[in-house]
């Protein structure tokens, strides 16, 4: 329910209109997933750095394909939780903006791909593709395992990654 009330409140409804129309009540399975990408990555805009521990199942993993350098591509495996626990020193000002090409869901299971941009303060630092797991709990959805790859500025547009305004 928590995250049919948050997709509701990122298209702009009003509660008070939904109630009146028991059909807008109704969201679909892709549009849950696609809301609970979207609080992932407000929460990787929060200031309050714990807000990114609610959106991701803390028993999984993240892969990190950077190849930003060809000639040296570097893959690491980083625990969620521990991801967590470095993201309580991360920056202020990172973003991520991430199209959401295909959206594929089985049951409690869901796969979000996509091209991606990251910025800090503004400034996009790489792009890639997102690979996101996703698993529904007793808490809505939640990014369980991610695999990203990270590559050059000079690669965002043949990826298709979003452009952002400066």
């Amino acid at each position: 329910m928590r995250n049919s009330l948050l997709f509701a409140a990122l298209l702009g409804f009003s509660a008070p209109a939904m109630a009146d129309d028991p059909v807008a009540t109704q969201v679909s399975p892709e549009n849950e997933v696609k809301a609970a990408v979207n609080a992932f990555f407000a929460a990787l805009r929060d200031p309050d750095k714990t807000a990114l521990s609610r959106s991701m199942a803390h028993e999984g993993v993240i892969f990190v394909h950077d190849r930003r350098n060809p000639d040296n591509v570097l893959i690491q495996t980083v625990p969620v939780a521990n991801h967590l626990e470095n993201w309580l020193r991360s920056p202020e000002g990172t973003d991520e903006y991430m199209v959401q090409q295909n959206v594929l869901i089985d049951g409690s299971m869901a796969h979000v791909w996509g091209p991606y941009v990251f910025l800090i303060d503004g400034e996009p630092t790489h792009c890639g593709i997102n690979s996101m797991s996703l698993v529904h709990s007793e808490n809505g959805w939640l990014v369980g395992n991610t695999s990203f790859t990270m590559t050059a500025l000079n690669e965002c547009e043949p990826l298709g990654a979003p452009e952002v305004a400066q």
